[in-house]
């Protein structure tokens, strides 16, 4: 008996003993952070965070996600509050505040009678979609699996970077199927496609996509593509066929459609054609049918291209050579810990969460555009090749110039020479000449203001990626400022947005047209940088709108909307003067300055969501906290960056304040809470905050830079703590709360000491 009862002990040692696994980057993302449209506790202007939940690779061509709606301001395709699934796409766009597009080749597996309608929310049963729980859906950063209540399918999801791979768990059922809608778009319907039965294991087609039938801003956004796939079946295609909706002559088709009851009857009686090899319509769908016994799994692998049906089939070969969906979802999670590793945090378990998913969140989108042979689709609508970049797309230039792009000079300096090399190509292409202001799938979709390239260009040429035409793009800047510009009185007409935003990227080119030898150029755009100046009112002492002739436009107060701002009252947008903050504080009086600074912050709302005072879930504010720094009170930079990381983010679905916008809202987290972020981007140097982060390193790419890693150590860092005491760079004292990006590249540590009353 006492030898029994040893050997029990020991077992439990054993066990007691047994190492846990470390946790990976990978590991903290949780993708259901920011998947909503919808916030249930408070009304926003925008919505929430409107990103994805499904798989993807770092900066991968295809996102493989679950749909829950299509129709209505849903643009990444899914939200959290919705009850029912329509299928599962292969790309999809994140964190759009407009209308958004993509959504392409959506999938579907059923059981029973063929249903080639979606159904509706109300009446789930009337369609093909199912319902679904959160209780049975599971979103990792490499896997997305779910459970379709309905059919009893488990489906998971697993993404290479051009292609992807689904595999389904059945029920008994005599006919099984996999169900694919070729006309699926979110924003709209794709307006034509085509269906082909290559063999008894595989299709191929496309679907072409214009503004007629919706899309980006339901069709505003110009958006005009075509997807190509080429899909495999791991069962034989033994009992397929097509349907098709026959589409009256003036029938709209654009993202109204999709709520759209009299649309609906011609879907549902969409003519089916079994074993049809070859189709090219309007509205067209494929399916493969087949028994189940319990248990039985049936995958799909699918290639996707923006050239062509070939260039999908040269994906899928690169990317997937088996069936083995296992091995994709393990390679994918590979290359996720390989790009989240450039960064390493030490800090809380729920930071951490919160940072490698916005790690994760920003590293999305500029997307890969070529394929895997370096064709890709020219702003001219023919095929090129790249030479030693990646054809990249979506670049949702308002948002992503004032975080995004800056955090990504430091982590992922390859990734923004090749956009730059990308907006070079679009704008030498399309013939214009000029950077595009929100490009998506090389269309110039005009969404948003001022000339965010032409920042995004200055930021990076001056932190030393320089790998394009450098003469070309100081060119195409020069056009683009000088295509959309203020007045030769320095103002626009109409709109006090434009007016700063304009002055802005006038200074960025000037610092471009210095670095060129342009003397004289650049000293006009230096005084076209001033035209803030233009636009500050005396009498009601505030920026404020300007209309043709010189009058201001009539004055409501500086909190109120819609008085020439975008997205923004003349409260927040007053504030954006980054590139001269010494001449605003000047133009407003130190005192003044300092005042409606901390009245702009005191006003908030409590945990940062949508308000008339500073505004966290929109970008106009994004470099305002940091903006302390320059006055005689630096310590409420570091006490309000502290407090909009700990309140504005969290780890549940309602985790993002407001759009993602294709990584900025992440990027601002990420800079924020490593202690660092830019007022001014175009400008070397970063503002100096208060840590979350007990410790972060940064791995350096050596190509671009020297320093091995750059190290930043928070001592006494606590939740009660956020006070800077004392600063440090490679054990020297630094006498100031702002630091250089060669200081950063060139490795080293920066070293705060922290305490909990601001150091006087």
């Amino acid at each position: 008996m006492k030898n029994i009862v040893v050997l029990f002990l020991m077992a439990l040692l054993a066990v007691s003993c047994k190492q846990v696994p470390e946790k990976t980057p990978a590991d903290y993302v949780n993708p259901i952070i920011g998947a909503t449209t919808f916030d249930e506790f408070k009304g926003s202007f925008h919505g929430l965070g409107k990103t994805f939940p499904g798989v993807c690779t770092p900066f991968g061509l295809v996102q493989l996600s679950p749909d829950t709606k299509t129709g209505g301001d849903n643009g990444s395709g899914y939200s959290w509050h919705h009850k029912t699934i329509e299928g599962f796409s292969f790309t999809h766009m994140s964190g759009v505040g407009w209308y958004g597009d993509l959504g392409n080749f959506l999938v579907m597996p059923t059981t029973g009678e063929l249903k080639t309608f979606k159904g509706t929310e109300e009446d789930p049963d009337s369609g093909y979609r199912s319902r679904y729980s959160h209780e049975r859906e599971d979103a990792k950063v490499h896997k997305y699996t779910v459970m379709l209540d309905d059919y009893q399918i488990k489906t998971e999801l697993a993404a290479a970077p051009r292609s992807g791979m689904i595999r389904f768990t059945y029920p008994k059922s005599d006919v099984s199927r996999i169900q694919i809608d070729l006309s699926r778009r979110i924003g709209g319907t794709s307006t034509e496609q085509y269906v082909e039965v290559v063999d008894d294991h595989t299709i191929k087609g496309w679907m072409k996509c214009t503004p007629e039938t919706g899309g980006f801003g339901n069709g505003d956004g110009n958006a005009n593509y075509i997807v190509y796939f080429y899909c495999c079946f791991d069962r034989p295609l033994k009992n397929y066929g097509v349907w098709s909706v026959d589409i009256p002559e003036g029938v709209a088709r654009k993202n109204a459609s999709n709520d759209d009851p009299a649309y609906y009857e011609y879907v549902k009686n969409a003519q089916v054609t079994p074993m049809q090899k070859k189709a090219q319509g309007e509205h067209l769908g494929f399916y493969t049918e087949f028994p189940t016994e319990e248990g039985d799994q049936a995958l799909l692998k699918c290639g996707i291209s923006f050239v062509s049906m070939e260039g999908a089939y040269k994906n899928l070969q690169s990317d997937i050579t088996d069936w083995n969906f296992d091995a994709v979802s393990q390679r994918s999670y590979e290359k996720w810990n390989q790009a989240l590793s450039g960064v390493q945090v030490e800090g809380t378990e729920r930071n951490k969460v919160l940072f490698y998913t916005s790690m994760y969140h920003t590293m999305i989108d500029p997307r890969c555009f070529s394929d895997v042979d370096g064709a890709y689709q020219g702003a001219d609508g023919k095929v090129h090749h790249t030479g030693d970049f990646v054809y990249r797309t979506i670049f949702s230039g308002w948002d992503v110039f004032r975080s995004q792009f800056p955090l990504q000079t430091i982590i992922n300096p390859r990734m923004v020479n090749d956009e730059i090399n990308s907006l070079i190509q679009i704008a030498e292409l399309s013939g214009r000449k000029y950077f595009s202001r929100w490009e998506f799938l090389n269309s110039y979709s005009d969404c948003m203001i001022g000339n965010p390239a032409v920042s995004v260009l200055a930021d990076a040429y001056h932190k030393g990626i320089r790998n394009y035409d450098v003469k070309k793009a100081v060119e195409y800047a020069v056009n683009t400022v000088e295509t959309f510009s203020n007045n030769e009185d320095g103002y626009t007409p109409g709109s006090l947005s434009e007016t700063l935003e304009y002055a802005y990227t006038d200074w960025c080119a000037s610092t471009l047209l210095h670095a060129m030898g342009n003397v004289e150029q650049a000293k006009a755009f230096e005084k076209k940088a001033k035209a803030y100046r233009e636009v500050w009112c005396d009498s009601v002492k505030w920026f404020r709108t300007r209309v043709e002739g010189g009058g201001w436009l009539p004055w409501k107060g500086k909190k109120v909307h819609d008085q020439g701002c975008v997205e923004s009252n003349n409260y927040q947008q007053g504030w954006f003067v980054p590139h001269d903050i010494e001449g605003l504080i000047e133009l407003m009086g130190k005192d003044y300055f300092e005042q409606e600074l901390e009245a702009f912050f005191e006003g908030a709302d409590e945990n940062f969501m949508w308000g008339d005072y500073y505004n966290h879930p929109n970008e106009p504010d994004h470099h305002v906290p940091f903006m302390f720094n320059y006055t005689s009170k630096p310590w409420l930079t570091q006490y309000w960056t502290r407090g909009i990381c700990e309140r504005a983010y969290n780890e549940t679905v309602n985790g993002l304040c407001g759009n993602e916008d294709v990584g900025q809202m992440s990027a601002w987290y990420i800079l924020a809470s490593m202690g660092f972020h830019p007022v001014c981007p175009g400008s070397p140097r970063y503002e100096i905050t208060s840590p979350v982060f007990d410790k972060v390193t940064l791995n350096l790419d050596k190509e671009y830079y020297d320093g091995r890693t750059f190290t930043i150590i928070a001592k006494n860092n606590s939740p009660e703590n956020v006070y800077i005491q004392s600063v440090s760079l490679n054990g020297k004292p630094l006498d100031r709360l702002w630091i250089t990006h060669d200081e950063i590249v060139s490795g080293g540590v920066l070293e705060f000491v922290l305490g909990s009353e601001p150091k006087q």
